[in-house]
């Protein structure tokens, strides 16, 4: 009944998000609230709300920072010279703005963290799609589903936290799984090739330098904000950006540690003065508040299924019902219900709760755990989309995209990605039939 309860939950919250019948603020706070009460957890409503508030609250902290961070290094001006170097490129036409996109979020999704990738990428290439005329959907899409296939590396998190749950070598996961990533991410170009090709026969190629039209805009704009520009700290503020993802590929302190220290230096260095400190911030505080409140009803959810254990009876159900003669197939298995699963989870309660279960059962038919470890972080190209997701908000929210939509738009190339890692990860050995 639990497991029951937890389904229907999940098609609720998905039906009314689709639908733009709730918002995802309140569909993450509501639905799960209503849920735990007819299923009786009423007076456990307390502590579950308060563990999953607090499981996230790094993850808000590291989140705020962060936007504040890049938003200072975007009004400095530091990404100024590579969007101006995109854009004498790609010029007017759509295709190669669409398959830039996939390069240069791929380029940056090598730090293994989706908010980098997604404010980077955003604020390289929006400017490009408004001045085209280009659907930014396939912005939000093709980002995201190159973060998907990048965030199998090693230091992105589900990998790890595979690698760390089933107490494997590091290098006998992952290394199979070149091949597989590099699939993935020749798919993502095709998916981008597809998309672009379309909006070029949508909107023509236009005949224009779009560098000098972001340099002419950039010199309009700095005769008005002239305080906020810094091209004499644009090496100080490149080397500190580089050395904090270093930093984060390193895991030298915390993620939220990191950010704080970083975005504390950047405001101190390039905005000395308190005035424009606060111009600066405000700036981006519409942004900050909305992502981190997503965050925070994020946790309201993610305690209430976790307190309830609707996850555990939820994977249960579905491990139970895989027929025996299938046991030797336990890899591929895992692969494709690792799409739905880390859909409807965070990586923490599938990979330390979920998969070791999934690794023991298919233990007693002969599978090897380290197919399952690499088996289980294939789906991260859906797990990209979960609502429960952070970065997810905060792209569609930079974006200025609908969330519902932005589902509906990436979901078949999404499933694609993952058809193809599968595929590729079958013909070379890394995952077992």
């Amino acid at each position: 009944m639990i497991a029951l309860l937890g389904f229907l939950m999940m098609i609720c919250f998905i039906f009314f998000i689709v639908t733009r019948r709730m918002s995802a603020l309140t569909a993450l706070i509501v639905i799960p609230l209503l849920f735990a009460i007819v299923g009786g957890f009423g007076k456990d409503l307390g502590p579950m709300v308060l563990e999953g508030l607090m499981g996230v609250a790094p993850t808000g902290i590291m989140l705020m920072f962060a936007v504040m961070y890049f938003g200072i290094m975007i009004e400095a001006g530091l990404f100024d010279p590579l969007i101006s170097k995109i854009l004498s490129i790609v010029k007017g036409d759509p295709l190669k703005v669409v398959i830039g996109t996939a390069v240069l979020s791929s380029l940056v999704a090598l730090d293994g963290d989706g908010t980098t990738t997604y404010i980077i990428t955003v604020s390289a290439m929006l400017p490009l799609y408004i001045r085209l005329g280009i659907n930014p959907l396939i912005l939000t899409c093709v980002s995201m589903m190159a973060f998907g296939v990048m965030n199998i590396l090693p230091w992105g998190g589900p990998t790890a936290r595979a690698i760390s749950a089933l107490k494997l070598d590091a290098n006998e996961v992952f290394l199979p799984l070149v091949p597989v990533m590099i699939g993935g991410l020749l798919w993502v170009l095709f998916t981008a090739y597809i998309l672009g090709k379309k909006e070029r026969k949508r909107l023509g190629i236009l005949d224009l330098d779009l560098s000098q039209h972001f340099l002419a805009n950039q010199e309009q704009a700095s005769a008005v904000e002239i305080d906020l520009k810094r091209p004499k700290l644009i090496w100080f503020n490149l080397l500190l950006t580089l050395s904090l993802i270093v930093a984060l590929v390193l895991g030298v302190l915390p993620l939220p540690v990191l950010f704080i220290m970083a975005f504390s230096l950047a405001l101190l260095v390039n905005y000395p003065n308190l005035e424009i400190q606060k111009k600066v911030l405000s700036s981006h505080a519409d942004s900050v508040v909305i992502v981190v409140a997503l965050i925070f009803a994020s946790g309201v959810f993610t305690g209430i299924l976790s307190g309830t254990h609707m996850v555990d009876e939820m994977a249960n159900s579905l491990i139970s019902i895989i027929p025996e003669q299938l046991g030797s197939s336990f890899a591929l298995i895992t692969a494709i219900t690792s799409l739905p699963l880390t859909y409807v989870m965070a990586n923490d309660p599938y990979y330390f709760g979920v998969l070791p279960i999934i690794a023991k059962t298919a233990a007693a038919y002969g599978v090897d755990p380290v197919e399952i470890a690499r088996a289980s972080v294939l789906g991260q190209p859906i797990h990209a989309m979960s609502p429960l997701i952070a970065s997810t908000h905060l792209l569609v929210g930079m974006a200025k995209v609908d969330f519902g939509k932005h589902q509906k738009f990436i979901l078949k190339w999404a499933v694609g990605t993952c058809v193809v890692m599968i595929i590729i990860a079958l013909i070379t050995g890394a995952i077992s039939l």
